[in-house]
């Protein structure tokens, strides 16, 4: 699926798995039983600590792949150690599910693991062809995280000089640029709708792509039902 020039695949099953990947960005969010292609993504941010989100299948009483298998496959195939990034009321949690995962496996699980707190950033490093010169970084949100794009613009009076005269101004410390920065992708972890209208949330729906859970489809269920679990209605997202 390609959307806003920004190809996305991965899945969502409620209650079992959840993996979303964009692969020219390298990343993943959430990585429920650990799809194949999300192994080959450098860094992986994880919304909440629900099982379907970050280990497994709740349908297992066990640990199951998630997680650990993202980062033991990535070691198997001699692959750069990841960056992992969860929110900071979770990541001691997080590094005892490595450390059992250490004492039964004697593997080194070697990763980066990252814990950000509401409104702090993150900047990513991107290897990619697809952006070159170009800069992006991450923020946690309330209930996910945005990716922000940021950008160099040669300033208006600038505009159409040669580019020696331009290098020239640049080397005795004229700014000849201003920097932009654009919310580019938006990712919600189990969420009711309110959080979309929270002023403190304003770069959500900014953002040129939006991915959110929406766990209730059908008229079965209404809209309380939804709210009552930490949920969205299909319902609701039509009036966004």
């Amino acid at each position: 699926m390609m959307i806003e020039g920004y190809p996305i695949e991965g899945l969502s099953i409620a209650g079992h798995e959840t993996c979303i990947i964009l692969p020219t960005l390298n990343l993943a969010f959430d990585i429920g039983r650990c799809p194949s292609r999300a192994i080959s993504q450098q860094f992986l941010f994880i919304s909440h600590g629900h099982m379907d989100h970050i280990v497994s299948s709740s349908d297992f009483p066990v640990l199951l792949g998630g997680l650990p298998m993202y980062v033991a496959t990535r070691g198997l195939y001699r692959m750069a150690p990841p960056t992992i990034v969860v929110p900071a009321a979770i990541k001691e949690n997080v590094e005892k599910l490595f450390e059992a995962h250490r004492a039964m496996d004697h593997s080194e699980l070697k990763h980066n693991l990252i814990g950000l707190n509401v409104g702090t950033s993150f900047g990513l490093t991107l290897n990619s062809a697809a952006f070159l010169g170009e800069e992006f970084y991450l923020r946690k949100d309330l209930k996910g995280y945005i990716i922000y794009s940021v950008r160099q613009k040669l300033k208006q009076e600038y505009i159409g000089l040669p580019g020696t005269e331009i290098k020239n101004l640049r080397s005795t410390g004229v700014e000849v640029t201003n920097t932009t920065t654009m919310p580019e992708i938006a990712f919600t972890g189990d969420t009711v709708s309110d959080f979309i209208f929270d002023d403190n949330n304003v770069d959500v729906l900014r953002a040129k792509v939006l991915i959110m859970e929406s766990t209730y489809v059908s008229n079965l269920e209404t809209v309380e039902n939804a709210r009552d679990y930490g949920h969205t209605h299909l319902s609701e997202v039509e009036y966004l």
